[in-house]
């Protein structure tokens, strides 16, 4: 049986702005990089940035690519109904951006968007106490995180209002046995996030699992690492420093998410 191949997709660097180029590249490299960390899920789940501009555009994967087939031209641009914008033999899944839609709709602050379906994410998205602070490196996701609860597919637009009003001004979300989610003013920023979060969830599994008695950090160290979170890296520590590291990495293993 004969292999199907990708569709051949030609540079878009010439026909958008540099703006919109450098989000395509950011984005492209978020797919690739949750495909590393084995946090996709065959060709479903989504992770979506806002165009710069006013035109409320956004960019999304096309439907039938797995995340590590991803590239900058291949991103299909969409608007906040999931219509597609751009030329494209691809097309978007408007029924997966009903989730991303609704929160690019209600936080402006929400550049990036990124929803996954891991294993460990969602094992503990089925616990009634949700994420615990177990470790230090729990606490980011933590303390950022929000619930809202299972409803189905999230495919229906009237789940918006309830999914947008559960996350509230919180930039995690914990889907109830379904998965995570994380926005963030910048790609860098929403991706950090995850991969705390997701961290976080692993950890509190394989803690779990052991069997020994759990030793939970006091409230007091709790506190000392929420105010000491900023002086680790700073507000901008994702963009300045995270960032480019992971970018140099990507890089190094294959740097076609950039075609």
């Amino acid at each position: 049986m004969a292999t199907a191949q990708i569709a051949e997709i030609p540079s878009v660097k010439d026909q958008v702005s540099p703006e919109e180029w450098e989000a395509r590249v950011n984005l492209a490299a978020a797919y690739r990089l949750v495909a590393h960390f084995g946090w996709d899920d065959l060709i479903y789940t989504h992770i979506s940035a806002r165009v710069p501009g006013g035109d409320h555009h956004f960019l999304i994967n096309p439907l039938g690519l797995m995340f590590e087939e991803i590239t900058a031209s291949s991103l299909i641009k969409v608007d906040l109904e999931g219509n597609k914008l751009n030329d494209s033999p691809y097309i978007a899944n408007k029924a997966g951006f009903v989730i991303h839609s609704a929160i690019h709709a209600a936080r402006e602050d929400a550049g990036c968007v990124i929803h996954l379906h891991t294993d460990y994410g969602i094992a503990v998205s089925n616990q009634k106490d949700g994420l615990l602070p177990l470790a230090q490196s729990s606490i980011p996701g933590w303390l950022s995180l929000a619930y809202h609860d299972f409803e189905g597919l999230a495919v229906r637009d009237d789940e918006k209002e309830r999914l947008v009003a559960d996350m509230g001004e919180k930039n995690a979300l914990m889907l109830r046995n379904h998965g995570t989610l994380t926005a963030g003013k910048s790609i860098a920023q929403a991706f950090e996030l995850m991969y705390f979060l997701e961290k976080a969830c692993k950890i509190q599994i394989l803690t779990q699992t052991a069997g020994a008695e759990i030793q939970h950090p006091s409230e007091e160290s709790i506190q000392n690492t929420i105010n000491d979170l900023q002086a680790v890296a700073g507000a901008n520590g994702a963009d300045l420093l995270v960032w480019p590291a992971l970018l140099r990495k990507l890089d190094r293993m294959d740097s076609s998410f950039r075609d």
